[in-house]
């Protein structure tokens, strides 16, 4: 027999209330063919979720449910979450305001759609046409010895992208030269605005599907958020995060908010622009990384700690907690340290140094604010 009293019941009440759901710790994985293994990666302390996608469908195609619940079954297997999906990628036809849109913005919803059969709350995109995230070297020696990515500007304004005189992760090497010049011509007739209106088309299509099924889109800044080889890009900024938010007002229409992304510019304050978007309720991935800028627009990858790079990490991280976020945070990029080798930026050991520098961070944060 339970006896539970008025008093008691009273103190359960207060104690629920005072406790705030936390960040969730969240780790990239790029399935099966990793060199990164999920039993690795549970080993770290705090790691709560994986983040992943499907790597064997053509872009464009939708996703069969069965091949998003194997990557599931593998995940939940090795004790973690399965609930953020970075990235379902956005054909560039979409982009480019083709009359095929129409079909792939389609195949785009019932992605959506079967994402949510398994679970998935969070999807990651992006709108970069054609190159996602670019840098001039992978393997720049840093006074410590580590190996890390870099960006030169001078180097990447001297390159032609259509000679395919580079092959960097974010750069897209599926194409012929003949491919990637058309490609490149038909975004040289475009405008940002135009982009701007694409994006919108594709939003007033997407979003209402994911609100249906319980999804929160993630839209990812550019990375540099300035133009490069002559394309239009626009999501850059505080002024043009409140402007994706605005297409739609959703909760659904949200930000994957990267430090390292938008905060190589010096023009972008990362503390209020993650504490101003997570007030919204717009903040929907949190991406935490270190760089360090000069004025030039160069930058290195560093460390996470505050002290290696540009960046203020723990103003950034108590910004989201004074506002109340509680979505899916993960390590971005780490430097290749202690001899490892692998997909560059996303080897094992320094996103593990950072995921434990972020477990900190939360906590301090939270007993500083009064949360913990």
């Amino acid at each position: 027999m339970v006896v539970c009293n008025h008093k008691v019941l009273i103190v359960i009440e207060l104690f629920e209330r005072s406790v705030k759901p936390q960040m969730k710790l969240s780790f990239r994985w790029y399935g099966p063919g990793d060199p990164v293994s999920l039993e690795h990666i549970r080993q770290i302390p705090g790691m709560k979720g994986i983040v992943s996608a499907i790597y064997d469908v053509p872009v464009g195609d939708a996703w069969p449910l069965q091949n998003i619940l194997r990557i599931k079954e593998m995940i939940e297997a090795n004790g973690m979450d399965f609930d953020v999906i970075e990235s379902v990628p956005v054909h560039e036809d979409i982009k480019l305001g083709r009359p095929t849109a129409k079909q792939y913005t389609e195949n785009y919803k019932q992605s959506l759609t079967n994402l949510s059969k398994a679970g998935i709350k969070t999807v990651c995109y992006n709108f970069m046409p054609v190159f996602d995230w670019t840098r001039s070297t992978l393997t720049k020696k840093l006074p410590d010895g580590s190996l890390t990515l870099a960006y030169v500007h001078q180097d990447v304004e001297k390159m032609d992208p259509v000679k395919g005189e580079l092959d960097l992760p974010g750069w897209a090497t599926d194409y012929t030269p003949e491919e990637m010049k058309s490609l490149i011509d038909a975004y040289g007739a475009l405008t940002e605005e135009d982009l701007w209106n694409n994006l919108g088309t594709f939003l007033k299509e997407i979003i209402p599907v994911a609100e249906a099924v319980g999804i929160r889109m993630a839209i990812h800044p550019d990375d540099p958020p300035w133009s490069i080889f002559g394309l239009p890009r626009i999501i850059r900024n505080k002024a043009s995060l409140e402007r994706v938010i605005s297409l739609i007002d959703s909760p659904s229409n949200g930000l994957a908010i990267c430090t390292g992304s938008l905060g190589v510019s010096p023009d972008n304050d990362m503390a209020e622009i993650v504490g101003h978007f997570a007030s919204l309720d717009r903040l929907n991935f949190l991406h935490a990384r270190n760089v360090k800028y000069d004025a030039d627009k160069n930058f290195d990858e560093v460390a996470h700690p505050s002290a290696n790079g540009s960046l203020d990490m723990y103003a950034v991280i108590k910004a989201a907690v004074a506002a109340g976020y509680n979505g899916p945070i993960r390590p971005d990029h780490g430097r290749m340290i202690w001899g490892e080798t692998g997909k560059p930026g996303y080897g094992l050991y320094d996103r593990a140094l950072g995921a434990t520098y972020l477990v900190g961070l939360i906590e301090a944060a939270e007993k500083e604010l009064g949360s913990r």
